[in-house]
């Protein structure tokens, strides 16, 4: 270091900056250690770590470059002034509490979504209470508060450790060497900021799309890091339309959605559908009442009808032999509020960081539920519906709502979702079996949810089970908190339809289940490796129309979509209704070769759709990243023809989504 001559406080920096760059590289070690799933095993992650330890020194360069600018200020000197050595480890001590907390928050964020820390969490402080009681039930929060405190000090001796090493070497630098070194160090420092010399055809900064050139989504998720995650990820915040890619897309769209040929505009964009009464509709004369199911996190690949060992659902499995069951169902994005406004509106919640729900230019929408106005409207919920502005997006839109929600029960809350779904049931059943007049009921169950609460007065009628640790990271969970959960769900759908067969709703009602989203994980050898490997299992759940003795039992193969819900109900009631939305009667598809499925990743800014046989994909910020895989096998594919078209089918839903949040407002009556 002599012969060099390099400024005391350069060594200082990068001394101190190559050991946040070890601990940094070590986390993402960590990370892979901890949630590794037995697929993901055999994912080979080289790239993925050089091009993490890339990201990981661009939010360091940026420290160190600011500490060393600092530095250059003669009163700011971090080795010869007072106030230098001040400032400078302020600066440290900022960047310590900044890693530490995002690391903290990464974690448990990829644990609950298996995505890394990204801007959607700030949802999460427009419903802090709730947000902050889940999470002191689901984690010992004081504890992990604790610790965090102990690393910020363990890191801060580190730096100051660091710190009296350098100064305790003499100072061999002259004026000349500090200022070529100093113009060589902003020179690396640059380099290790841009992150990318030349990028393919052009000269690019590393973006946070490069993650995903990786070909893999779980590599794409270690090779980031949250600080890189998150602050992409904060762009993408504003909500408009492009009214031409509407119109581009308009011919097919319409056509599609079979607007009638006549009534087609693609000026005025119309996607209005008026569907009459159906007098050769025999299975409506049954069907006086409708219940539908949201159910919390109803993975497809952890329930029993996809041949899951561990048989999870055994009672819903068998309803599903007894009902029209669509086994490839799917929600359009991750998450409660954006399934249930799936749901409820007919529209993909393509809106990135909040959800549409709490965007006051989204929430006034029409709903297809309105059109059964003969009936009355219920919704059941076991806390609160103040998360996410549930309450207004359904009390604003769903005329003469009945909403039942904590402190509507006398069934004692267990946790900060309320009541217990087994309770919750029953307490709808009570309600819905005291109605003279028709009705549409929603219930939306939450205990297959952290923390996972189980009620100890059903403890001894539902038996806990004990499975062994790589059974339950094999077959998709992993907790047996987790496993317990998802049974538990089926035990709260057996006692709710026994308690419904007693009362005389149930032979004219018919009944709906769909799950409000998937959870992402390893569906192992249960389903294709895409569902894995593309994040499908996030998104795909079982959907359940059951009216015993009125719908002929029938599996269905043919995607399926939660946009689809409603029209089908309403076609099954004979109602007529005017659908203005995405959403299609699934039960008078003229074509089911030709069905298809939106998805949205909004975390990952990934958009696709798929149809029988394929999945297409593509990157919002990097639109050369696609994906194109088959859902029938594990071989690679290569149909230009048919990727194209999916490309050109993933547009026409994403721009016309975009368009009807802001263009589908509630009609007058």
């Amino acid at each position: 270091m002599k012969k060099l001559k390099i400024p005391r406080y350069i060594r200082w920096i990068a001394q101190t900056g190559i050991m946040f760059l070890i601990l940094m590289s070590l986390m993402r070690w960590v990370l892979v250690l901890t949630y590794r799933t037995p697929t993901e095993k055999s994912v080979s992650l080289i790239d993925a770590y050089w091009l993490g330890f890339r990201f990981d020194l661009r939010f360091v360069s940026i420290t160190m470059l600011l500490l060393y600018l600092v530095g250059t200020i003669p009163y700011l000197h971090p080795i010869n002034k007072k106030w230098g050595n001040r400032v400078s480890f302020i600066i440290w001590s900022v960047f310590i509490v900044l890693t530490s907390i995002f690391y903290a928050a990464d974690f448990a964020h990829y644990s609950y979504l298996r995505q890394r820390l990204n801007a959607n969490i700030l949802s999460f402080l427009h419903d802090a209470k709730i947000s902050f009681g889940m999470m002191w039930q689901s984690y010992n929060l004081g504890w992990g508060i604790l610790g965090l405190i102990v690393i910020v000090f363990i890191l801060l001796a580190m730096v100051k450790l660091s710190y009296n090493h350098i100064l305790s070497k003499a100072n061999v630098s002259t004026k000349k060497s500090s200022k070529v070194w100093g113009v060589l160090f902003v020179l690396l420092l640059a380099f290790g900021i841009v992150g990318n010399v030349v990028y393919k055809a052009g000269q690019y900064p590393l973006r946070w799309s490069n993650a995903y050139t990786l070909g893999n989504d779980y590599a794409a998720n270690i090779s980031l890091n949250p600080f890189q995650s998150f602050f992409s990820t904060l762009k993408f915040k504003d909500v408009t339309f492009d009214e031409e890619k509407v119109k581009k897309h308009y011919e097919w769209m319409s056509a599609y959605l079979d607007v009638p040929l006549n009534q087609r505009d693609s000026n005025k964009l119309n996607f209005n559908r008026i569907q009459e009464l159906d007098s050769s509709n025999k299975m409506a004369q049954h069907i006086q009442n409708v219940v539908l199911v949201i159910c919390e996190s109803f993975s497809a690949y952890k329930s029993s009808m996809y041949g899951n060992p561990l048989n999870t659902t055994p009672f819903f499995a068998e309803m599903c032999k007894e009902g029209v069951f669509f086994n490839r169902a799917f929600s359009p994005a991750y998450g409660t509020a954006r399934g249930v406004w799936a749901i409820v509106t007919g529209i993909p919640d393509v809106q990135f960081n909040k959800t549409s729900s709490r965007n006051p230019a989204t929430v006034n929408q029409h709903t297809i539920i309105n059109d059964f106005n003969q009936h009355e409207k219920f919704y059941f919920l076991g806390g609160s519906s103040s998360w996410a502005n549930i309450r207004g997006l359904l009390t604003n839109n769903i005329k003469d709502l009945r909403l039942y929600e904590q402190g509507s029960y006398s069934s004692k809350e267990i946790d900060v979702w309320g009541i217990s779904d087994k309770n919750l049931f029953l307490e709808a059943n009570k309600t819905l079996a005291q109605q003279t007049k028709p009705f549409f009921a929603v219930i939306q169950t939450a205990d297959n949810h952290r923390p996972y609460t189980i009620p100890k007065e059903d403890l001894k009628e539902f038996k806990i089970q004990k499975i062994k640790n790589a059974q339950l990271k094999k077959y998709g969970f992993e907790s047996e908190e987790e496993y317990n959960a998802f049974r538990y769900t089926d035990f709260s759908f057996q006692k709710f339809i026994e308690a419904a067969k007693k009362e005389k709703y149930f032979n004219n009602t018919l009944f709906v289940f769909i799950g409000d989203h998937g959870i992402r994980g390893d569906a192992g050898d249960m389903l294709p490796k895409a569902f894995t490997t593309q994040g499908l299992t996030n998104m795909h759940v079982p959907l359940l129309f059951y009216a015993p003795g009125i719908l002929p039992a029938k599996e269905i193969t043919f995607p399926a979509s939660q946009l689809d819900v409603l029209p089908s109900i309403a076609y099954l009631c004979n109602i007529p209704y005017t659908n203005t939305t995405m959403g299609r009667n699934l039960f008078k598809l003229k074509n089911t070769n030709d069905n298809y499925t939106f998805i949205i990743d909004e975390g990952a800014k990934i958009i696709g759709a798929l149809n029988d046989n394929y999945f297409f994909n593509y990157q919002l910020k990097d639109k050369k990243v696609e994906n194109f895989v088959s859902l029938q096998h594990n071989s690679p594919v290569t149909n230009d023809s048919i990727k194209k078209q999916l490309h050109f089918i993933t547009d026409a839903f994403y721009e016309t989504a975009r368009y009807m949040l802001l263009n589908n407002k509630k009609q007058n009556p």
